[in-house]
């Protein structure tokens, strides 16, 4: 698995709870601010979501599989 997708799942596994595509975004050093910048992480995020490393919940927060 590359290097960023190993970033986001370490990132969400220590999260207390659901986490936005935004707060990770952040612990990366991405310009939050811009919802331009995020948009390549929310498609990072959601193709770890189709292969079962992470569940997308309906709210569009992300949690780890157990």
């Amino acid at each position: 698995m590359p290097g960023d997708y190993r970033k986001i799942l370490a990132i969400v596994r220590e999260a207390d709870g659901p986490v936005q595509v935004r707060a990770v975004g952040e612990r990366l050093g991405l310009d939050a601010s811009v919802r331009g910048k995020l948009e390549p992480l929310r498609a990072k995020m959601i193709k770890l979501a189709d292969r079962a490393w992470l569940h997308k919940r309906p709210d569009g927060r992300f949690t780890a599989r157990p």
